[in-house]
């Protein structure tokens, strides 16, 4: 079956630099677009990032754009999101999900393009 986990998180300083992963199996890695998503307790799961399945286009969320950078590396089927400057409401659950390429890459900011999620990597950054 398909499992995407992710890892990488953790708690940092507000200013720091994170590196998530998403490791991809039980899918064909190279016919997906990828996306990181976040979620807190107080908000509805909002999109990140996103990229193509060859990596060729990306697409980031305003709050997020210059700080973080989304990037593939399909031989080792794993996503990646670069995480720099973090701020304090950057605090959230993680996911990353897979969704079946063929539309334009700024649709796939809506949950339902995707068919398979990760179960999550809790970040923590303090101010």
């Amino acid at each position: 079956q398909v499992q995407l986990v992710e890892s990488g998180g953790g708690l940092v300083q507000a200013g720091g630099s994170l590196r998530l992963s998403c490791a991809a199996s039980g899918l064909t890695f190279g016919d997906y677009t990828m996306g990181w998503f976040r979620q807190t307790a107080e908000k509805e799961r909002e999109f990140v990032a996103a990229i193509s399945w060859s990596g060729g286009t990306t697409y980031y969320a305003d709050s997020v754009k210059g700080r973080f950078t989304i990037s593939r590396d399909n031989a080792k089927n794993t996503v990646y999101l670069q995480m720099n400057s973090l701020k304090a409401e950057d605090t959230a659950v993680y996911y990353c999900a897979a969704g079946p390429s063929g539309f334009s890459i700024s649709d796939y900011v809506r949950l339902g393009k995707y068919d398979y999620w990760g179960q999550g990597t809790q970040v923590t950054v303090s101010s």
